[in-house]
């Protein structure tokens, strides 16, 4: 090779005359009819670069011939558009990052990807955020596009941000150069039509010519506006295609083919929901979620999963189809959150969250960038015709990113949802929707979401957000809004309280008002927990507990303050004489719960009305059994309740999901056979809360024999001092900590356990109690008051342990034998060491192997043990 030149070429110098030369930093775009002519621009541009000595790296990623030989690039490239947008610019930028400055670039024919990626937006965002990049680097690039090929939603990016972009015609097997943009360089005859004869550039300045030319080739007009793209043009087909098959023009297989390809485009690429997809959703189904689309991309997890489930549940029966809430949600497509990264400059902070060594670097910055950032006005017309459309009805933004609500991979709380009252002046609510937007592609930043996706292993799978945008369901009562119940219903019961209660019949966590009290606990209050196959099985034991445990405060929308605020119950239903209160309340005449001077009824939140004679729990079961059956897998539903008139009620599908396996890796399924020489503890037969598998860092252990012996104030005693291991353990490290003792655990008598407060226990995960004080103690009634709530609000594990039962397990030698690390927290506490142990992993297991707690709550088993070396 000769020696490395400083200067650049296309190869022609003819036409680099005629551009004035070409600049480090140059990308060129070329604008074809066929590949035959942008091969023809490629290949003396490839043989100057080899002669130069410059380094020639080839990115090949289309279906077309090879532009460049495998013996010509320094470097061939293979690429997979498939694999993803965020998966293929990384893996490009990567390649340019490491060739340094200098170097010289060919791409494959960009238009393909518009195809690959379903979306002429992705094609600009892609150019967008490489152009920049190779212009840095002082690199020239060749890129090749089709003519009248792309909307503006592709041409107008790559045509602001690339420094040349050329049109190439060919007239009587002439061909001919038309620079439409030369960046920094400008002569006379720069931007006029340029025929290629030889080694020559001649403009053309014979206006017969020209105009014969200009008008024989395949120009691409004035409509580049509103030329439809990839996307738009596969909708069309689309449209095209059901037209036919309602006309009895179709066939089957192709009316199959073209519900495949648009799935893929705007459902989903998950092989799993795909099953499902195929299985309940039809052409129809797939064209009315384009209608009401804005932007392109996938609709996310969420929204599938609210889609497929109302499908589900109207297929089954005509039942279903007049109990479900009719929806008229909008949906914003997954590669609007992209473009608005890229118009925002928020993109290369982004790339930095792929790698688990520099996944946090930059969050906070691109939080504030994304809550400041602006959208393209072609997307602002759109989010208005669809406020002008909800007028000033409430409605809620709500996460639906790609990976959001899949098998095995929940994000449960992880991103934002937000309400949007919706009042005031139109510019008010534009400005709050997009308020709503931002504060959710933010929460994809947050420090929360991603360690979520480092711990599942997926930092580097393609993660967009796409939106749900729903009318929220309910009604307006005086100046509030709120629906009359709402809640989470699992298809399976992880809240097996009592023996009677059958755990596949499903459960009902229910709330009065919007269903945010249901799902996020935010204070000391109460859900009603319903086990469908037995709605009045209650764990408490008498009205005084019932109330006790009972709903206070309710979530609602306050119009005239135009935000989501919380109320005691009584005085919500105070001002709205409307809402039927005998179906939810009962009247209590013992109690006004506090309020003093009140001479109003007093109501407590018992639900039995609506338990007890309406359908609704039966209609409830129903729907979870056909979800359940449908998935293949339990699900976990949430809905709204609206009675129409006292008998007539409509239920709103929200959201519906895979119930998530909890722990540390939820795609593998549950280790229950180990060795009984690694086993500390099994147990059969109690076990609350959901299947899981997690590493067990600290245990701490009440010893059933030193605990039998003590007083009854001395016990009180020990109950604080775990109060106070509690705090410090939680103070120090974000670890699980399991928690066993002989008997009942937040019992008020000493006598049958260990009486200590559920504050006391508030960051312990898993909790086992030892039935040893009394043999027919099981976990049912105690447990069930405000303990059981509290175990289901915080999702701890609880376990009851019969040494002498088959199933069960106590290894005594591991805990007489464990070093003691009391002291350690509790350096004052000398004298209750023989009957407290702090045991921690690494003591008795090793860095290397651990104690790991693996429950599967299906088959009521839990087993906790040492892990290999």
């Amino acid at each position: 090779m000769h020696a490395y030149e400083t200067t650049f070429t296309t190869g022609l110098p003819g036409l680099d005359r005629a551009l004035k030369g070409i600049l480090p930093g140059d990308n060129i775009v070329w604008q074809v009819d066929a590949i035959k002519d942008y091969q023809a621009l490629v290949t003396p541009y490839v043989e100057a670069g080899v002669h130069a000595g410059r380094r020639l790296v080839y990115f090949r990623f289309a279906s077309h011939p090879p532009l460049v030989a495998p013996d010509v690039a320094d470097r061939t490239v293979e690429l997979d558009p498939n694999a993803g947008f965020e998966t293929f610019i990384a893996q490009i930028h990567r390649v340019i990052e490491q060739n340094g400055r200098g170097a010289l670039y060919v791409f494959d024919c960009l238009s393909e990807l518009a195809a690959d990626w379903y979306s002429d937006q992705m094609l600009g965002n892609f150019f967008m955020l490489t152009c920049p990049y190779l212009f840095d680097l002082e690199t020239v690039a060749y890129f090749g596009i089709f003519r009248n090929h792309h909307s503006s939603r592709a041409l107008q990016p790559i045509f602001e941000t690339t420094q040349l972009f050329l049109e190439v015609y060919r007239y009587r097997e002439t061909r001919y150069i038309y620079p439409m943009k030369v960046h920094l360089r400008y002569s006379p005859t720069m931007n006029m039509l340029h025929e290629w004869k030889g080694d020559e550039f001649r403009p053309v300045t014979a206006s017969a010519l020209i105009s014969s030319i200009l008008t024989s080739v395949n120009w691409s007009g004035l409509d580049a506006d509103t030329r439809p793209g990839f996307w738009e043009r596969a909708f069309t087909e689309g449209e095209e295609v059901l037209k036919a098959v309602k006309a009895g023009r179709c066939s089957p297989e192709k009316e199959e083919e073209m519900f495949r390809r648009l799935s893929r485009m705007v459902v989903s690429r998950d092989p799993g929901m795909l099953k499902l997809v195929s299985r309940y959703l039809r052409l129809e189904d797939v064209l009315e979620i384009h209608r009401r689309m804005i932007g392109s991309g996938l609709i996310g997890g969420k929204t599938v999963g609210m889609l497929l489930a109302r499908r589900i549940l109207q297929r089954h029966s005509e039942r279903f189809t007049s109990l479900l809430e009719a929806h008229d949600s909008f949906y914003i497509g997954s590669d609007v959150f992209f473009t608005f990264l890229v118009r925002n400059g928020v993109w290369w902070v982004r790339e930095k969250q792929r790698n688990p060594e520099t996944f946090l670097e930059g969050s906070e910055l691109a939080r504030q960038r994304i809550l400041t950032g602006r959208f393209p006005d072609y997307m602002i017309e759109q989010f208005e015709q669809m406020l002008n459309y909800f007028g000033q009805a409430p409605i809620i933004v709500r996460s639906s990113s790609l990976l959001e609500d899949n098998f095995g991979n929940s994000f449960a709380g992880k991103y934002e949802s937000v309400f949007c009252p919706n009042q005031g002046p139109r510019e008010r609510r534009l400005e709050d929707f997009i308020s709503a937007i931002r504060t959710i592609y933010a929460s994809s930043m947050s420090e929360r979401a991603l360690r979520y996706r480092k711990q599942k292993g997926l930092l580097e799978q393609d993660e967009q957000m796409a939106l749900l945008v729903m009318r929220v369901s309910g009604a307006v009562h005086g100046r509030y809004f709120y629906p009359h119940a709402a809640g989470v219903a699992f298809s399976y019961n992880p809240y097996v309280w009592n023996e009677n209660i059958d755990p596949k019949a499903g459960v009902v966590r229910l709330v009065f008002g919007l269903g945010t009290r249901a799902v996020d606990r935010s204070d000391d209050d109460y859900t009603r927990v319903v086990a469908l196959n037995a709605p009045d099985r209650r764990p408490e034991v008498n009205f005084e507990e019932v109330r006790q445990y009972a709903q206070r405060r309710i979530d609602f929308l306050d119009l005239d303050a135009n935000r989501l605020v919380s109320g005691h119950f009584l005085d919500v239903i105070a001002v709205s004489p409307d809402v039927p209160v005998r179906m939810f309340a009962s009247t209590d005449s013992s109690s006004n719960w506090g309020m003093e001077h009140t001479t109003r009824p007093t109501w407590v939140l018992t639900f039995e009305k609506l338990l007890g004679t309406t359908s609704f729990v039966e209609d409830m079961r129903e729907m979870l059994h056909v979800l359940h059956h449908a998935y293949d897998y339990p699900v976990d539903v949430e809905f709204t309740l609206n009675f129409l008139d006292e008998h007539d009620y409509r239920i709103h599908v929200v959201q519906c999901r895979p119930l998530p396996v909890k722990g540390m890796d939820t795609t593998a399924p549950v280790m229950l056979d180990v060795p009984l020489e690694r086993s500390i503890i099994a147990a059969s037969g109690a076990v609350i809360g959901h299947s899981r598998h997690i590493p067990i860092s600290r245990i701490i252990y009440v010893n059933p024999e030193i605990y039998g012996h003590l007083t009854m104030q001395q016990r009180h005693e020990v109950a604080r001092l775990i109060g106070r291991l509690n705090q410090t353990i939680s103070a120090r490290e974000s670890e699980n900590v399991m928690l066993i003792g002989p008997g009942r655990w937040g019992t008020s008598c000493p006598s049958l356990g260990i009486p200590v407060n559920f504050s006391e226990i508030n960051h312990v995960a898993v909790v086992c109690e030892i039935v040893t004080m009394r043999e027919n103690l099981v976990p049912d009634v105690s447990l069930g008051t405000h303990f059981l709530n509290e175990l289901i609000e915080m999702d701890m594990l609880y376990l009851a342990l019969f040494p002498r039962k088959g199933g069960n397990y106590l290894c005594r030698e591991f805990f007489e034998h464990a070093p003691n690390r009391l002291l350690e927290y509790v350096p004052d506490e000398e004298m209750w060491a023989d009957a407290i142990k702090v045991i921690t992993a690494e003591d008795v297991s090793g860095q290397k192997s651990g104690i790991f707690l693996s429950s599967d709550a299906l088959e009521q088993r839990v087993i906790c043990y040492r892990g290999e070396e």
